[in-house]
């Protein structure tokens, strides 16, 4: 039977509408004639990964990380450092992904009491050396812990120098992994002591004293000053947050540090400002969560 001319306008109508809808569909789902959607999936997938199970460590930053005052007065006990250290009770974050066994081979702490964000670079440049799998950085309590309010690190330049800290790291090595740790509230650190006469006495020795000075005073300009050494830290995370989040292999930490509750049981008991061993746990703990955690925090 001959097909008549109407009908077949009306399959060649209907083929050409069939073949809009397929290339749509392909416009709306990224593929193409021959494309397929597992391609595309592995595409946006191809990019550096984070490895939850590093076989290397390298720790850098200040005092906190070298464990200053936690195990005696004025002076590192790395023994304890929430990195790297090797005593049972803190459980270290190299302790807790490497095993007791391997971890005094395979991590190095490079952290130096007194250290500021324009340290970082150079320390970053030695860590490189030993080829860690991982570096955590916890740096930026000095900068705001100052003599004077003026005197702490302008935020400009502690974004500055974290930037070229990052970028030296990556000039040398683009595989090693960042873990980044928020600057500790040092408010509620102030809150922790302040009330107590031998702590006061101690701060007044010179620890902190944009945050620490005149404990009890409660004056408005004794207020202004904490709120704003406080605002400060705020803004320092906030830069690391930021820095961090542009490269795929750095993992900040969501604040964690800056949010834990730190009670005075778990301060040192030589300066009630450092954190002591069973403070030390708690940062190894907190980093343990933060680094093996399929994706990081929110």
């Amino acid at each position: 039977m001959r097909t008549t001319a109407p009908r077949r306008r009306a399959r060649r109508t209907l083929a050409g509408a069939g073949a809009a809808v397929a290339l749509l569909a392909g416009a709306l789902t990224g593929c193409g004639p021959g494309d397929s959607g597992d391609e595309g999936e592995r595409g946006a997938q191809a990019g550096p990964r984070w490895n939850t199970a590093p076989a290397s460590i390298a720790a850098v930053g200040d005092s906190i990380t070298r464990g200053f005052d936690a195990c005696s007065v004025l002076a590192d006990c790395p023994e304890v450092s929430w990195v790297t250290g090797n005593d049972p009770a803190v459980r270290s974050l190299a302790a807790r992904l490497l095993g007791e066994a391997e971890a005094p081979a395979r991590s190095w702490n490079l952290a130096v009491t007194g250290s500021r964000m324009a340290d970082l670079p150079g320390q970053l440049s030695q860590a490189v050396a030993h080829k860690p799998d991982l570096v955590t950085v916890m740096v930026g309590s000095n900068d705001a812990c100052r003599p004077t309010t003026s005197s702490m690190t302008p935020v400009a330049e502690f974004r500055s120098g974290f930037e070229e800290a990052l970028a030296g790291l990556r000039a040398s090595s683009a595989s090693t992994q960042v873990y980044v740790s928020s600057v500790p509230d040092l408010q509620r650190l102030w809150e922790q002591g302040k009330d107590d006469p031998m702590v006061r006495r101690i701060w007044s020795l010179g620890i902190c004293q944009s945050m620490l000075a005149d404990p009890l005073a409660a004056g408005s300009g004794a207020k202004t000053r904490r709120e704003q050494v406080r605002a400060r830290v705020v803004e320092y995370n906030e830069v690391l947050r930021e820095v961090c989040a542009k490269d795929a292999l750095c993992r900040y930490d969501g604040g964690a540090v800056f949010q834990y509750p730190f009670s005075a049981d778990q301060l040192s008991r030589w300066d009630w400002f450092h954190p002591g061993k069973d403070g030390q746990a708690r940062l190894a703990e907190l980093a343990h969560r933060q680094v093996t955690a399929a994706q990081p925090p929110r």
